[in-house]
């Protein structure tokens, strides 16, 4: 029980000299310290070599490639976005068939209707796509050409950005492709009427 809080007189003054010894003997201590850096005067050297040395070797590494990276990662999601749609363009379609229904008179023919209403929805929607498959395909194209243009002793591009460029500049093609053969009504066209 006489550890649970409970001190008496005799513990606290017994406490007390403890604590004084406590600090005299830090004490020596830290004059051992003070000694050994008097004995020892290289080893504030040697500290600062390695550090200096650390700087060299991040030096010498040169840039870690995050950038191209996320580069490469860019060029693919814009690649697939191209293919897949987006937002801006199912909006700049549904834009373009709110204006043909309004341009349309009641009264115009059929195949005026058609080209009014979807046709003009469907280029729209082409167009952006064709925009998003095109910058997928710059982005790539550039990571896949940063280590022509980068530090001469270092040109070595991890496999994995290759690799994503490389899936984006693919995505890109084939994008920008369907894209000009969606605008051109080759593929998917406005069907005949009348």
């Amino acid at each position: 029980m006489r550890g649970m809080g409970t001190k008496t007189v005799d513990e606290t003054k017994a406490g007390t000299e403890h604590d004084e010894t406590a600090v005299d003997a830090t004490e020596p201590d830290g004059a051992t310290d003070e000694a050994q850096d008097q004995d020892a005067p290289g080893t504030d050297d040697a500290a600062s070599a390695a550090d200096g040395s650390a700087a060299v070797e991040d030096e010498e590494r040169g840039p870690s490639g995050v950038g191209q990276g996320a580069a490469a990662v860019v060029s693919a999601a814009l690649g697939l976005v191209s293919l897949t749609g987006s937002w801006l363009g199912t909006v700049a379609a549904a834009r373009e068939t709110l204006v043909g229904q309004l341009e349309t008179a009641a009264d115009a023919g059929v195949a005026t209707q058609v080209k009014e209403i979807y046709g003009d929805a469907w280029n729209t929607s082409a167009v952006w796509g064709g925009m998003f498959a095109l910058t997928a395909l710059i982005v790539g194209v550039a990571v896949l050409a940063r280590p022509a243009f980068g530090t001469p002793g270092r040109t070595v591009q991890a496999p994995w950005i290759k690799s994503v460029a490389w899936a984006g500049v693919s995505l890109g093609v084939i994008g920008l492709l369907l894209a000009v053969l969606k605008y051109t009504d080759v593929l998917l066209g406005l069907p005949a009427t009348g």
